[in-house]
């Protein structure tokens, strides 16, 4: 999972910072064109070009503000799960609690310009999931 990377898009700000809540998720596929076709016609999903990245696509879920946009990427190794990218006011604060907990992080504090931080962590039952700080003066 190492080798993920976060989108160029502002995951959506819903709520309170403080208030942890999944605001972008990512599908990994091994073939986008059919995981497109299959997301379109099973939710109706808009799934369109990102700017500035191959290999990944956003996925407008229809939800304005009420709901959580997310990416679709080509699978970056066998067994990728999909990532839901949960917002917290502080990754470095959620990451120390992670592995307090018995949690691990899989990858450190990775900066997205202008948009903010990610971590990504596995959780004490082996699941993958992602941190997420908003803060545009990310570099």
């Amino acid at each position: 999972m190492s080798t993920q990377t976060k989108p160029k898009a502002k995951p959506k700000a819903k709520g309170s910072s403080s208030t942890p809540r999944i605001v972008w998720f990512e599908i990994p596929a091994d073939n986008p064109e059919r995981a497109k076709k299959f997301y379109r016609s099973l939710f109706g999903w808009k799934i369109g070009a990102f700017p500035g990245m191959t290999d990944y696509w956003h996925i407008d879920t229809g939800g304005g503000n009420d709901t959580a946009d997310g990416g679709l990427m080509v699978r970056k190794h066998p067994g990728q799960p999909i990532t839901n990218y949960i917002a917290v006011s502080s990754v470095d604060t959620s990451a120390a609690k992670v592995e307090k907990l018995g949690g691990t992080i899989c990858k450190s504090k990775t900066a997205v310009p202008k948009m903010g931080y990610f971590v990504i962590c596995q959780d004490t039952e082996n699941n993958m999931f992602a941190l997420w700080e908003q803060n545009e003066k990310a570099k």
